[in-house]
């Protein structure tokens, strides 16, 4: 099963609306693809008044079996331009399959 794991970083300053942005995106994602399992992490540390952050992308594979399609994929990064103004760099896309259930 194939799972997404994006990571970037964002400006201290802009953290809370950052936050708010993000998290309306996954919960928005979530209602579109019952099954799909979102979420944001930060790195607990401050580095030069920026922060990194990831997002994890997995399904339910009772309810998406494929786990994270290219089509579900594509939504996701079509999803993230509405966000693109917070992030300093670029967004980094790892991607990962399960091994064991």
């Amino acid at each position: 099963m194939r799972e997404l794991f994006i990571y970037y970083r964002v400006c201290c300053i802009d953290a809370p609306a950052a936050r708010a942005a993000v998290l309306a995106s996954l919960q928005q994602l979530r209602g579109q693809h019952p099954g799909l399992r979102a979420r944001l992490l930060r790195r607990p540390e401050e580095t030069d008044g920026h922060q990194t952050w990831m997002e994890t992308y997995a399904t339910d594979p009772l309810q998406l079996p494929a786990g994270i399609t290219a089509a579900l994929q594509a939504d996701i990064e079509s999803s993230a331009q509405s966000m693109s103004h917070f992030v300093q760099g670029s967004r980094h896309t790892e991607v990962f399959i399960a091994c064991a259930l």
